[in-house]
């Protein structure tokens, strides 16, 4: 049955995605995202994601005495290779259309040596196969209560692991490639408990577990002024590998014997997805931020007290004292978030927060998302229709707008924010705003009055933003400002040769587009040069240090089709060449590099 299946999956090859998944753009990502998935690796991932357990069951068949566990932590050795070589090996020489044609191929092989092995195990003789039989049927059958804790216990592995790469790469430090680093420490976890050589020991590790949990705790309610980035990295990766070698030590301490392998698969990837649907599909739905790191933390105390409650007395009541006080640090943590925000939403694309900072003439209100600011507005009536943060008078984008004569002009803007661009709005002018997350036009329609206060005609599109001008007809945009680079994950199909073909379908013959580049990780300005250089378009890097306190400082790359419009004075006094980086290819929407343009 197993080879049918295989065979079958040979007709979902090669795994590229048809251009009918392509999406309108402003509907809900998440489920369209799944059925993609679904449709185009659901059945080779499925048969893949069986493989450990089926071929430890053949194995354990096969030679009754091998050590059939250390071939789990085998196969999470092999995931760790791929996750650091990928980003790092594969990705910046590889296009995604070869890494997609190289994977259907080793699948093949894969279909092809999995039923080899399949047929190896099936001509066991009679004898082996009884003898494996009498060998692995040794052990008690899993009560109910051991397949909720193998399930609870994989659950909590993968829910941590998300809600602390949540954490870090949202609250505390927006750096490319961060992500891997938790990711990195679940799988090693994983190897070391089912490797079979007693890493893991519950007496060693207990101490340490309840010192990180309440320390994580405790910098949680911190002021986070206080906290070093990477401090604060190293302490919550830190504790990840314990709570992770805490579920999966005692995960692996209750393994059945091999005849139930199965079963006790079946039940940790069953928590598995279930540890990692809380957090990516009903935590955003049910919290207005990333509460669930401060549950995770308390619930992990909670098992805790549980697998010590035999131990000797003073044992439990210090995971209990340990409980009660990160529990208290997790509570007020909550409470402040809740308590220093006008408002806080999260959806698919993260969390927004806005809040008041301030006081006086100086008052402003901020939007948040994550770590990331995305615009403040000064409260007070003579100070509010003032450009600040990334898009003052000085900007690369101030300077466009000072110098832009015609009028009426029409300006695109990809990414809202608070609107912030708006204050530059004249009477007949005409200002669309392309913005992904629907919760950031309501904020900044609702708690920011930028739009609202502009002189020009003012338009929002929701959805993506190519996506949409790739549908509309010419609009003849004087300028269109691509402001979406300033995370650490950006979207790489705004910055590509096909979006500056997209642009330039926009854009009049006298037009500007503005690239935001400012990025404290990445070195945007050469990619966008090397797109303008393929369509023999003019540019210049115009960096503001922004020495008012209200401006922040910003690197704007200016782009035209007549060299004359960045010759202006104004422009051309402060315009900077852009040094290339070597051998950077051209980014296409089959092929980015963001490892060759770290700083």
């Amino acid at each position: 049955m197993h080879i049918a299946l295989l065979a079958l999956s040979l007709l979902s090859l090669p795994i590229i995605a048809d251009a009918g998944w392509k999406p309108a753009g402003n509907e809900e990502p998440t489920w369209r995202i799944l059925g993609l998935l679904t449709a185009t690796i659901g059945l080779p991932y499925f048969l893949l994601s069986t493989t450990g357990p089926l071929v430890q069951a053949w194995f354990a068949r096969t030679f009754p005495k091998g050590t059939v566990y250390r071939l789990f932590a085998l196969s999470n050795f092999a995931s760790l290779l791929a996750l650091i070589s990928y980003p790092f090996v594969f990705e910046p020489w590889v296009t995604a259309l070869r890494q997609s044609q190289a994977w259907s191929a080793g699948y093949i092989v894969f279909v092809l040596v999995c039923a080899a092995a399949a047929l190896y195990s099936a001509r066991t003789t009679a004898l082996s196969a009884a003898a494996a039989e009498q060998d692995i049927n040794g052990g008690p059958r899993p009560t109910s209560g051991q397949l909720a804790l193998w399930l609870l216990f994989s659950a909590m592995g993968s829910f941590m692991l998300l809600a602390v790469t949540n954490h870090i790469t949202h609250d505390v430090a927006s750096v490319p490639f961060l992500w891997i680093l938790p990711l990195t420490i679940y799988l090693v976890t994983f190897i070391l408990c089912f490797e079979g050589r007693g890493w893991y020991r519950r007496s060693f590790f207990l101490g340490p577990l309840l010192i990180a949990v309440g320390a994580m705790a405790w910098a949680l309610h911190a002021d986070r002024s206080l906290q070093d980035i990477k401090q604060a990295v190293a302490l919550f990766a830190g504790g990840l590998f314990l709570c992770c070698m805490f579920f999966h030590g005692e995960l692996a301490n209750m393994k059945p014997a091999p005849r139930y392998l199965t079963t006790f698969y079946l039940m940790v990837s069953l928590g598995g997805a279930l540890g990692g649907v809380m957090v990516a599909l009903v935590a955003p739905r049910i919290f207005h931020t990333y509460y669930e790191f401060g549950i995770g933390l308390v619930v992990t105390l909670v098992l805790a007290a549980y697998v010590v409650r035999r131990m000797p007395l003073f044992v439990p009541l210090l995971v209990i004292a340990c409980l009660g006080f990160s529990a208290y640090h997790v509570y007020y943590y909550i409470d402040s978030l809740s308590g220093n925000a006008l408002v806080m939403k999260r959806n698919f694309y993260g969390t927004l927060r806005v809040r008041d900072v301030g006081s006086g003439e100086d008052a402003m209100r901020r939007l948040m998302h994550g770590v990331i600011m995305h615009g403040e507005q000064y409260l007070s009536e003579k100070r509010r229709r003032d450009a600040t943060t990334y898009y003052g008078t000085t900007s690369g984008i101030g300077l466009v707008m000072k110098n832009l004569g015609t009028v009426p002009r029409r300006v695109a803007v990809i990414g809202l924010g608070t609107g912030t661009l708006a204050a530059y709005g004249r009477s007949g002018d005409v200002y669309r705003f392309y913005e992904l997350n629907p919760d950031v036009i309501e904020v900044a329609r609702t708690y920011f009055t930028y739009l609202s206060d502009s002189q020009a005609k003012v338009e929002t599109v929701l959805g993506d933003a190519r996506l949409n001008m790739e549908r509309e007809e010419p609009q003849h945009y004087d300028v269109i400002a691509v402001d979406a680079f300033s995370s650490d994950s950006i979207p790489v199909h705004l910055i590509t040769r096909e979006a500056m073909g997209v642009y330039l379908k926009h854009l009049n013959d006298r037009g500007v587009i503005a690239f935001h580049v400012t990025n404290r990780f990445l070195t945007l300005a050469p990619v966008v040069k090397a797109i303008a250089d393929e369509y023999q378009l003019h540019t210049v890097l115009i960096s503001d240090e922004a020495e008012e306190s209200d401006l922040a400082r910003t690197d704007w790359v200016l782009v035209a089709r007549n060299p004359q419009l960045l010759q202006v004075h104004e422009i051309a006094d402060v315009a900077n060449a852009i040094e290339p980086i070597p051998a950077l290819a051209t980014w296409t929407d089959d092929y980015n590099n963001l490892f060759r343009i770290l700083k």
